[in-house]
């Protein structure tokens, strides 16, 4: 028997060390584990990502019922504990698993590696989660890129189609002896279930179609495909993804390489989600004010469109792209709040969170990560609405106060706060060079 460690591939289909664990021609058992060290962190007890996962697994253990197999293995605790334990099970010979390349996942998965060599056991990873993986696209000298643009040309002078081919879905293979494993239920897990509705599975087509042209306007229904969940959990394919979008839809398939990029970033800069990745920004003098934080966090700043996006993110654990780079700019800029605070707070609400693209967001929002960008590129949320929702139907959805005398008013001037971030910054990277 072989084990196939489910992680960010929470799928059957197209899934590239399932494929491969059955070529191995041994009985396949799916495994997955919620790691204590992880779930301990979140400090919501109704975490919609959690019960989002723990949903998805039940339909994959449904899926594989049907296919003959027994179900999943799905456990709780330290993960090196568990793959101790099944390293030195003499009914297990090799562990499959798809890569991840967040700091912490690098090391448990080294160590895990390392306890099936010891036991004289095969270990196989698979590239699955990304399209190019970190190592494949960097610099001439093997350093890795810092701006998008030119990583993006070495992106697709490397890519070739036919690393968008899809893995074979398995119909039959796995082990069928009955799991000696009660699975948790969320209450074990320390959890209860979460009333957010996570957006479908499936991959809509005409909403790739549109995207170039409606990407931008968060009021219009069908302007972003909701995805992130899905990719980030791998409950979809990125090739079939990918696949989708790679003829006419250039802009769709942008995003996939920003998400690649942010991945190599994070793995080629593992301090990145404390540290600034332009160290000189690290020389900012934030402002420590809790007042105008929680005024940001529950949507009551007096800028409707930053006050829209910070409701939608309370109430659905989604914001749309374009607010996400409003809200964060009026935060690092506006209220000249240090980037991490935003970044933990949308660690904390997104349902679609992932750590590589929500630190060089942020990074790039507050001008002190991966962008050719100066710091003075600042935000006016005034002119967003104006721009991106003039019929104020985003706003009214999330905001329906707005327009009448029981709207806040704005918390900061914008002038006011413009000209004092620009002397702010200017302040701390001259400490820098002086």
């Amino acid at each position: 028997m072989v084990l196939h460690w489910f992680r960010r591939d929470l799928r059957l289909e197209d899934n590239a060390s399932l494929s491969r664990a059955m070529s191995d021609g041994s009985p396949v058992q799916g495994v997955f584990i919620f790691d204590r060290a992880i779930l301990e962190r979140l400090e919501d007890h109704t975490d919609a990502r959690v019960t989002f996962i723990y949903k998805e697994l039940e339909r994959l253990d449904q899926e594989i019922k049907g296919q003959g197999g027994s179900g999943l293995w799905v456990v709780h605790g330290d993960p090196l504990a568990w793959h101790e334990k099944w390293a030195n099970d003499p009914m297990i010979s090799a562990l499959y698993a798809n890569r991840d390349y967040e700091p912490y996942a690098g090391k448990r998965d080294t160590a895990v590696h390392a306890l099936y060599q010891n036991a004289g056991k095969r270990s196989v990873w698979s590239k699955d989660h990304v399209l190019m993986e970190p190592h494949e696209v960097l610099k001439d000298d093997a350093t890795p890129y810092l701006v998008f643009t030119p990583y993006s040309r070495k992106w697709k002078s490397l890519f070739e189609l036919t690393q968008l081919d899809s893995y074979s879905t398995p119909e039959k293979g796995w082990n069928s002896v009955p799991s000696p494993y009660r699975w948790p239920s969320l209450k074990d897990l320390g959890f209860e279930p979460s009333p957010l509705i996570a957006p479908d599975r499936h991959i809509p087509l005409e909403t790739i179609r549109q995207y170039a042209q409606k990407r931008n306007f968060p009021g219009q229904d069908g302007g972003t495909s909701k995805l992130g969940v899905h990719l980030r959990f791998g409950t979809i394919s990125i090739r079939a993804l990918a696949r989708a979008a790679k003829s006419e839809h250039e802009t769709f398939l942008n995003e996939l390489i920003w998400r690649d990029f942010y991945q190599m970033i994070l793995k080629y800069f593992p301090e990145c989600p404390n540290k600034a990745i332009r160290p000189a920004y690290d020389k900012i003098h934030w402002e420590i004010n809790e007042l105008h934080f929680q005024s940001w966090c529950t949507g009551q700043t007096g800028y409707p469109m930053v006050d829209a996006g910070m409701r939608e993110l309370n109430t659905t654990g989604f914001m749309h792209n374009r607010v996400r780079m409003v809200v964060a700019s009026f935060l690092t800029k506006h209220l000249l709040l240090d980037w991490r605070w935003g970044e933990a707070y949308f660690a904390s609400k997104l349902l679609d969170f992932d750590l590589a693209s929500n630190v060089g967001g942020w990074q790039w929002a507050s001008g002190s990560g991966c962008d050719a960008a100066p710091y003075f590129r600042i935000f006016n949320p005034e002119s967003q609405l104006d721009k991106f929702d003039k019929q104020l139907k985003y706003v009214k959805k999330w905001v329906p106060e707005y327009g009448t005398g029981s709207y806040v008013p704005p918390i900061v001037e914008h002038k006011w706060a413009r000209e004092r971030a620009l002397q702010r910054y200017k302040e701390g990277l001259a400490s820098v060079s002086s």
